[in-house]
């Protein structure tokens, strides 16, 4: 995935331990994980987490830790040099949800720590057509079966939300089509309202990106990735 490496180099620079909040089924967490970060994971989802669980790679050095908690109101007892939001999580969240989670976040940042998250850029979100036609964004083999797994999404869009329906087709051997539907709301709240929500929070913000090349951001570019540190 073309984020992987920004993750990756923000890990380098600040080492470990790393808090990933909103981990979900650990794509990042397990590469993270991979080259030799310690790494803690938080989710909401019970059955998000336990599909991670037991498809972690065996044999990981520092194991990963991960908890079943809120990431507007968890304790973990301790401070990290890296905390990241990524898959545009930031975005998905209520506005009152969101400050209390970049609250409670700080709390858990080490002096001079950097908490980093993306989010697709609202001016382009806002620009979408009304509605999107259902098109396959994606294919992948599925983790027990091996048959092919078929992504499709389709949107509209209001005033003030982005709503994302996600199809995934398993395509049994015998012809037939099992199917998940998942949906994802992105708030359009301009980036000016976050860098506010940032400044509220006691976090300062030292870089911002277009995208995970890290080329500038503009009001085309297709994200807003953003690194800040406690004010």
């Amino acid at each position: 995935m073309e984020d992987l490496p920004f993750w990756l180099s923000l890990a380098q620079q600040t080492g470990g331990p790393i808090l990933e909040l909103g981990c979900g089924t650990g794509r990042i967490l397990a590469s993270l994980a991979r080259a030799g970060y310690p790494v803690v994971g938080l989710d909401i989802d019970a059955d998000m987490l336990a599909y991670l669980k037991a498809n972690l790679p065996a044999g990981l050095e520092p194991a990963p830790h991960v908890f079943l908690a809120d990431m507007a109101s968890f304790c973990l007892g301790r401070e990290f040099p890296l905390i990241i939001m990524p898959c545009n999580t930031l975005s998905s969240l209520p506005a009152a949800v969101r400050q209390a989670a970049l609250a409670c976040l700080r709390l858990h940042l080490q002096p001079g720590g950097v908490f980093a998250a993306s989010l697709p850029n609202p001016v382009v979100l806002a620009s979408m057509p009304r509605l999107g036609e259902p098109e396959v964004e994606d294919d992948f083999p599925h983790p027990i079966t091996g048959n092919p797994v078929q992504v499709s999404s389709a949107w509209k869009r209001t005033r003030r939300e982005f709503i994302l329906d996600w199809q995934y087709d398993h395509l049994l051997t015998d012809g037939n089509i099992e199917r998940l539907t998942a949906r994802t709301r992105h708030l359009l709240d301009p980036v000016s309202i976050h860098r506010a929500g940032l400044s509220q929070a006691g976090l300062e913000l030292i870089q911002e990106y277009g995208d995970y090349d890290r080329s500038p951001y503009q009001a085309n570019s297709p994200y807003w990735i953003f690194a800040c540190r406690p004010a």
